[in-house]
C-alpha cells in the first residue's frame, strides 16, 4: 500500500436532530447491515495497517460507544467532545497530541456518519498527500445548477458552478497545523476551512458519491444498498478440479502443455493432459460454467486428439467473458512415473503465460500414492487443481 502512516480523529458527539423523527438514538448508532453506522465508518481505517490509531470523540453523556466492539480495540481511544464539531475535533486533536508526544503525524478527520467510504477514495487521498504538504480532502465537483434564494425563497441569483466542489471527509492535515487552525478559526465549518483561514490551500481529491453523509431517514436505505453491493459473495470464487487417465500404448505423456517422454502413453479422447484437464475443470467450476465434459464431450470427433492447451484457452475465454480473472492456481500430479521434477519450471512458465498471471501465482507439485491403488501399481496417473478467481472490475 502506498501513502503515509496516519492517525484518525472521528467526531461523533452529534445528536442527529434531522433524524430525530426516524430514530430514538443519535444517527451514528443506527443499525446498518448488522452493525452500527459508526462501526462501518471506522472499519476502513481499523483494517488499514497504515492507521496508527483512532480517537473517537463522543458526547459526555453518551454511554453507547464504549459498548461497541471498536471500543475494545487497543488502537482506539474514546474521549468526550463538545457542543460543536469544532469543539469535538479540538478535543480529539488534544488527546492525539498526548498519544504521539513530539511527533507531527498526518491526521485524517472523518465523519462518524459517513459509513460507505470506498477504499479507492481513501487510497487516492493518502496518495495525494505526497504532493500536498498543506493537506488534502475528498470532494465532489458540483454538477447541478446552483441558486441563491432571498429571504422569501425566491431565486436571487444563479451561482456559477465552475470550480465549485462539495467537501467530503476524510480531510487530512498535519496534526500541529490543524490543531493550531482549529484553535483560532471559530467560524470554520470543517477542518479544511480552518486551515484555509491560515492561508493554506489544501488539495481537493475527487471522491465518490457512495461516501454519503447521513442526514435524512432515507439515507439508511441508501447506505444499506451500497454496503449490500460491496458484500456480494462473488468478488472471489474458488474452484477444484480432478482428472484421471489410464496408461496405454505410446512413448510420451502430456503434462501441463509439455511433451514428457515416458514408456507409455495415456488412453484419452484428447491428448490426455491430466494437469490441464484438472485445471480446466477447476476454472469452470469456480465460474459456475459446468465442467470440461459439458464443453468438450468425448462424443464429438472434433475433440479427438485435441491439444489441451487449446481447450484451456477456450475455457479461459469463457471465464473472462463471465467477468472473472485468475488470481492463482495450484496443481498436483499423482503418479509413480514419470518424474515431474525436470519439467516443473517449464510447466509453471507455460501455465503462467496462459493464465495471464506472474509465475509466482502458479504452483505445480507432484506426489506418489506410496504404491497404493491403480496409481501405485503404475496403471495410470491423476491430477488435482485448485484455482482462485477474482471479479474483473
Amino acid at each position: 500500500m502506498a501513502g503515509p502512516h496516519y492517525w484518525l480523529v472521528m467526531p461523533a458527539a452529534g445528536r442527529g436532530l434531522r433524524m430525530a423523527g426516524a430514530a430514538r438514538c443519535p444517527k451514528q448508532y443506527l443499525p446498518l447491515a448488522g452493525r452500527t453506522v459508526i462501526e462501518h465508518a471506522l472499519a476502513p481505517f481499523l483494517a488499514d495497517p497504515r492507521c496508527r490509531g483512532a480517537v473517537v470523540v463522543h458526547a459526555p453523556d453518551d454511554a453507547t460507544f464504549r459498548t461497541l466492539p471498536p471500543a475494545a480495540d487497543p488502537r482506539v481511544v474514546a474521549v468526550h467532545g463538545g457542543a460543536e464539531r469544532r469543539d469535538s475535533v479540538a478535543a480529539g486533536l488534544a488527546a492525539l497530541t498526548v498519544q504521539v508526544g513530539g511527533d507531527d503525524p498526518w491526521v485524517l478527520v472523518h465523519d462518524a456518519v459517513r459509513p460507505c467510504l470506498p477504499s479507492a477514495d481513501l487510497e487516492a487521498l493518502l496518495a495525494a498527500l505526497a504532493g500536498s504538504p498543506a493537506g488534502a480532502l475528498l470532494g465532489l465537483r458540483v454538477a447541478d445548477t446552483l441558486k441563491r434564494a432571498d429571504a422569501g425563497g425566491r431565486v436571487e441569483v444563479t451561482v456559477a458552478r465552475e470550480r465549485l466542489w462539495r467537501a467530503q471527509t476524510p480531510q487530512a492535515f498535519r496534526l500541529r497545523r490543524l490543531a493550531g487552525a482549529i484553535a483560532v478559526a471559530a467560524a470554520a465549518t470543517d477542518e479544511a476551512s480552518a486551515v484555509e483561514a491560515l492561508g493554506d490551500q489544501p488539495l481537493l481529491v475527487p471522491g465518490s458519491a457512495d461516501n454519503h453523509k447521513f442526514t435524512e431517514p432515507a439515507d439508511v436505505a441508501l447506505a444499506a444498498r451500497i454496503l449490500a453491493g460491496r458484500a456480494a459473495p462473488d468478488r472471489v470464487r474458488i474452484g477444484f478440479g480432478i482428472d484421471v487417465h489410464g496408461f496405454g500404448p505410446g512413448d510420451h505423456v502430456w503434462l501441463g502443455g509439455q511433451r514428457v517422454p515416458h514408456s507409455q502413453g495415456v488412453v484419452a479422447h484428447s491428448d490426455g493432459d491430466v494437469l490441464l484437464h484438472a485445471l480446466c475443470d477447476a476454472l469452470l467450476g469456480a465460474a459456475g460454467l459446468g465442467d470440461i465434459g459439458d464443453h468438450f464431450p468425448d462424443t464429438e470427433a472434433r475433440w479427438r486428439g485435441a491439444a489441451s492447451t487449446a481447450l484451456l484457452r477456450q475455457v479461459l475465454e469463457l471465464v473472462r467473458g463471465a467477468g472473472w480473472r485468475v488470481g492463482n492456481a495450484d496443481l498436483t500430479l499423482l503418479a509413480e512415473a514419470p518424474r515431474l521434477a525436470p519439467w516443473r519450471g517449464p510447466i509453471r512458465e507455460r501455465l503462467a503465460a496462459e493464465l495471464g498471471v506472474p509465475v509466482g501465482r502458479v504452483s505445480v507439485k507432484a506426489t506418489t500414492t506410496e504404491r497404493l491403488g491403480f496409481i501405485g501399481r503404475g496403471e495410470g496417473l491423476a491430477a488435482e487443481a485448485a484455482v482462485l478467481l477474482e471479479r474483473d472490475s
